[in-house]
C-alpha cells in the first residue's frame, strides 16, 4: 500500500476528541479507528503490539544488526481537533497543483491569496477536503508516515536500524495526549512527534502554558432599585478582561511572543467565569504573567470584595528546550536526515504545544519533526503527497543514522 491510500483510508475514521469529557479517551469513536490502527501494525508484520484499554498503541519494528544502538520512537495522534467536523470526510487529490483557486465545493474555494502557503506546492499533488470538514493531516499524516516508514524499512533489509518503537495516542488535540502515556513501557532512549506542519519544520521549542479561570460573584437586585446594591457579575468581566495589555494577545504577537488568551466568558448577573490559556517561551516571563493576573484579581478584590473573585491558574505543559538542551545529538541527528533527504531544515519555535513537551518532561526527549499538514483544525487544510514521502525517506534516514550513532 502506498502512503497516499494508507492516509486517505485513515481519514474515513472520525476521530475528534472532546474537550467536554472526562473519559479517556474522550470520545468512544476514537477506539474504533484505534483497533483498526492495531490490526494493520499486525498485519505488516511489526512486534509487541498492544493497545491499552485508553486507546494507546505501542510496536516494535526489530532491529536487522547485532550492533548495540540505542532504542529510538516514533509518535504521532490519531485524534482530530474539536474546532472542525471530522466526520464523513470527502477527500480528494488535486493533481499537479497550478498554483490556482482550488475549488473544494460550490461557493468555498481555497486561494493563494488568502492562503500563499499554497504557492510553495506548485507541482505537487495535494490532498484536500470538500470545505465543510477538516483533512485530519494533522496527525494522521503523521501515523501514515511512520507506517510506511516502518513498512520500508522492513522491506529493506541492507539498511541496518536498531530496535524502532512506534505509538499513537489518543486526545492531543485537548492538550491529554501524553497524560496516560507509558514512558517506560515505550521503552526508548528517545523520540520524535510527526506532528509538524509544513515541510522542514523541526520545533524542539514550545511555550509554556497555563490555563486560568476567573469566577467572579455578583448580586442581583431589581435594577430600579439597585443603587449600592447590585453588584453586576457581567460588568466586572469586563472590567477584569480590561486589565491585561490588549496587545499582548494572540492577534498581536508572534515569535517568541508571549500572550493572554481569552478563550471565552460564561456570564450573567450573579455569576461570571473568564477562561484564559497564558503562553510564554521564556519560564521567568511565564511566571510573571501568571503573577500579574493574580495581581489583577486581588486589585479587583480590594474593590468589590474578597469573596467576589478569585483565580484558578494551573500549569499545563513547559518548554520543551530545557530537556532538549542536554541532549543537542537528537537535533544533529534530525539536521543530517533531513539534509541527506534533500529537505531544507526549517528550525522554529511553536507557538504551541505537542505531546512531545511533556514526554520530553516525562525523561523521553522529544522534538517535533514536520508531517506535512497545512491550515490545521479547519475546512482549508490540506497536505502534499510528496511532501509526505518526503517525512518518509527523513524517517527512515534517522534511523539509518541512528544505528551509527556513539555516545
Amino acid at each position: 500500500m502506498d502512503i497516499t491510500q494508507r492516509f486517505l483510508n485513515y481519514t474515513q475514521f472520525d476521530t475528534q476528541s472532546s474537550e467536554e469529557s472526562t473519559t479517556v479517551p474522550s470520545t468512544a469513536k476514537q477506539l474504533v479507528f484505534a483497533k483498526y490502527l492495531k490490526e494493520e501494525l499486525e498485519n505488516e508484520g511489526l512486534s509487541d503490539v498492544e493497545m491499552d484499554d485508553m486507546g494507546y498503541i505501542y510496536a516494535t519494528l526489530k532491529a536487522n544488526t547485532k550492533k548495540k544502538t540505542p532504542t529510538i520512537g516514533f509518535i504521532s495522534h490519531y485524534d482530530t481537533s474539536p474546532d472542525c467536523s471530522g466526520a464523513n470526510i470527502k477527500a480528494r487529490i488535486v493533481r499537479n497543483y497550478d498554483g490556482g483557486d482550488i475549488v473544494l465545493s460550490e461557493g468555498i474555494v481555497s486561494s493563494p491569496t488568502k492562503f500563499p502557503e499554497l504557492k510553495a506546492h506548485v507541482g505537487e499533488d495535494l490532498i484536500v477536503t470538500d470545505g465543510t470538514t477538516l483533512l485530519g493531516a494533522d496527525d494522521k499524516a503523521g501515523i501514515a508516515e511512520i507506517v510506511q516508514a516502518m513498512c520500508w524499512l522492513r522491506d529493506h533489509d541492507e539498511v541496518k536500524h536498531g530496535d524502532i518503537r512506534v505509538a499513537f495516542n489518543p486526545d492531543e488535540e485537548i492538550g491529554m495526549g501524553a497524560h496516560h502515556f507509558d514512558v517506560e513501557r515505550f521503552g526508548c532512549d528517545w523520540a520524535y512527534t510527526m506532528d509538524g506542519g509544513d515541510i522542514g519544520d523541526l520545533e524542539f521549542e514550545n511555550f509554556n502554558a497555563a490555563s486560568a479561570k476567573i469566577p467572579i460573584k455578583g448580586i442581583s437586585v431589581h435594577p430600579g432599585y439597585a443603587k449600592g446594591k447590585m453588584v453586576n457579575a457581567n460588568r466586572l468581566a469586563a472590567e477584569f478582561a480590561a486589565l491585561l495589555p490588549a496587545d499582548e494577545t494572540p492577534e498581536e504577537t508572534e515569535g517568541y511572543e508571549g500572550f493572554y488568551h481569552l478563550l471565552g466568558i460564561q456570564s450573567g448577573i450573579e455569576q461570571a467565569t473568564l477562561s484564559y490559556i497564558i503562553r510564554d517561551h521564556d519560564r521567568e516571563r511565564f511566571e510573571e504573567r501568571k503573577h500579574f493576573m493574580e495581581k489583577c484579581v486581588e486589585r479587583m478584590a480590594e474593590k468589590y470584595g474578597d469573596d467576589m473573585i478569585r483565580a484558578e491558574i494551573k500549569d499545563q505543559y513547559y518548554n520543551m528546550k530545557e530537556k532538549i538542551d542536554p541532549n543537542m545529538h537528537v537535533i544533529d541527528i534530525v539536521l543530517t536526515a533531513m539534509q541527506e533527504s534533500g529537505v531544507t531544515p526549517r528550525v522554529e519555535p511553536i507557538r504551541g504545544g505537542t505531546d512531545g513537551a511533556q514526554l520530553s518532561f516525562k525523561g523521553l526527549p522529544c522534538p517535533n519533526i514536520f508531517a506535512g499538514g497545512v491550515n490545521f483544525h479547519g475546512p482549508y487544510e490540506f497536505v502534499s503527497i510528496q511532501v509526505m514521502e518526503k517525512a518518509v525517506n527523513v524517517i527512515t534516514k534517522i534511523c539509518e543514522i541512528t544505528a551509527e550513532y556513539n555516545d
